[in-house]
């Protein structure tokens, strides 16, 4: 059935600053490293104003988690709606307008309300780990007024940002996105987001799930924390009774995908890595792009590897458009 959207999402709509830091920095600011943390405003403002003695920021660039992964179903040549919340603030002017130029749908080209826009620093170590503080401010508000009912039914899959199960509102715009697609037949996808959203929010994740989703998207520390297990094969065995399909991811060491029959090992690519920020992203947006047009998880796994690899070799947490269509050539021949 022809649908107007690949992927429909929901997530936080962030603009991410990035800059590079020493671990001593993360040390000396007592911020935990390798994880995301939210802050508010004030917090956020003490670690730019440490931060300026440091390094200047490398770039500045719409962001969230799962408004990175349309952006690359996007790019790979498929279609998606990103459903978020910005302010009528310059924040919010750079994230509707770096959306609207990658050709993504929203629900935020109309009237947006007064506040302040969402905004994410990235810290970047020397070991390419990617450290995030984050002021959600008007993103925390993201609602179930914010869904497009019709836009939802017109999607093969949604996509559930975890990230979003840390506010009330917004977890509950969740469960109603993952409720109105079962509704009108279409698929269910969900990423956990952050091993901290594992460990601090394990049981709205559980309600976000409800009788679980199509499929789900997570790393090892994340499916081996929310499975209290010990190994990849363990968790993976868990994770079975509330999710169809899966995708875990494993850094350095590929990924392992289960295709509701199958479970396949994705090989890595052996690069130099510089920047890890937005490669799970990046890897589900190719993974879904590849699902629904046509291709089997084997082949899913090995677009998003491929992609994932070449983004963490430079900085930034989304590869160039031209970038994936060379790599949907060399992976897909097409």
């Amino acid at each position: 059935m022809t649908k107007k959207y690949d992927v429909y999402a929901l997530g936080n709509a962030l603009v991410d600053t990035e800059i590079e830091v020493s671990d001593a920095f993360l040390e000396r600011m007592n911020v935990g490293k390798g994880v995301m943390t939210l802050v508010d405003e004030a917090r956020q403002a003490e670690l730019l104003t440490a931060l300026a003695e440091e390094a200047e920021p490398r770039k500045q660039t719409s962001g969230g988690s799962a408004c990175n992964t349309v952006v690359a179903t996007r790019y790979f040549g498929g279609t998606s709606y990103y459903a978020c919340k910005v302010a009528s603030d310059a924040t919010g002017d750079i994230f509707v307008n770096d959306l609207t130029a990658a050709g993504v749908d929203t629900n935020m080209n109309g009237n947006r309300v007064s506040g302040v826009s969402g905004k994410c620093l990235v810290m970047l170590t020397p070991d390419a780990e990617r450290t995030m503080n984050t002021y959600l401010g008007i993103s925390s508000e993201v609602s179930v007024q914010d869904l497009d009912e019709a836009a939802i039914a017109d999607s093969h899959y949604v996509y559930l940002e975890g990230y979003l199960v840390s506010g009330d509102s917004s977890r509950a715009a969740t469960v109603k996105l993952r409720q109105l697609a079962e509704k009108h037949g279409v698929k269910t996808s969900l990423t956990f987001s952050d091993p901290a959203m594992v460990q601090f929010f394990k049981d709205g994740l559980i309600e976000m799930l409800g009788d679980g989703v199509d499929l789900l998207f997570c790393n090892e520390a994340e499916a081996t924390s929310f499975t209290d297990t010990n190994s990849v094969d363990e968790a993976l065995q868990a994770l079975k009774a509330v999710c169809r399909s899966a995708v875990i991811t494993l850094g350095a060491r590929g990924a392992l995908v289960w295709d509701g029959t199958d479970t396949h090992q994705i090989e890595p690519v052996a690069v130099d890595a510089v920047d890890s920020n937005g490669a799970g992203d990046l890897f589900a947006g190719a993974f879904l792009y590849a699902i629904t047009h046509g291709h089997d998880f084997a082949t899913a796994g090995k677009l998003a590897s491929v992609s994932s690899a070449k983004l963490v070799t430079r900085f930034g947490p989304r590869l160039p458009a031209e970038d994936h269509l060379d790599i949907r050539k060399t992976v897909l021949g097409e």
